[in-house]
């Protein structure tokens, strides 16, 4: 996990997370995604939704579909950030399409960044089964800054 300080600029840093074999930390690992491109202003994650995902309904907790498209979304502002910037959420918004269940098997989530300024950069992403329908959708606002 790059750390916030980090001075890679974040193109690299993105590409380096996409390229980790063995997966990622943090809270990739948490959620087990798995990298799978990197390019500027775009981020693609893979992963697939276990028991340990679950809900009391039977099927996979909305926070899964939530944590992918947070973490691809930002992540796509991330390859837009030079050595020394950094950025947090300040708007996340998700629309569910499809149940999801371990049987849906590896699902994708890409992001795109809509918007960069200097302060505040938009993002688009959308969450896709292997036969790429639709299963969530989402935008997310993040605030850009100087690292500490």
């Amino acid at each position: 996990m790059t750390a916030i300080a980090d001075e890679t600029p974040g193109l690299q840093a993105m590409r380096q997370l996409a390229a980790s074999a063995g997966g990622m930390g943090g809270m990739g690992g948490l959620m087990g995604m798995t990298g799978g491109e990197a390019a500027p202003g775009l981020m693609i994650f893979h992963a697939s939704a276990g028991p340990q995902h679950g809900n009391p309904i039977g099927i996979t907790h909305g926070g899964f579909a939530a944590t992918l498209l947070d973490s691809c979304m930002s992540c796509a502002v991330h390859t837009t950030l030079a050595a020394g910037e950094t950025y947090v959420t300040t708007d996340l918004h998700v629309s569910f399409i499809k149940a999801i269940t371990p049987a849906t098997g590896t699902v994708t989530a890409r992001g795109e960044v809509l918007s960069r300024g200097r302060r505040l950069a938009t993002a688009r992403g959308t969450l896709t089964d292997s036969a790429g329908r639709l299963l969530a959708s989402g935008i997310v606002t993040c605030m850009i800054m100087a690292a500490p």
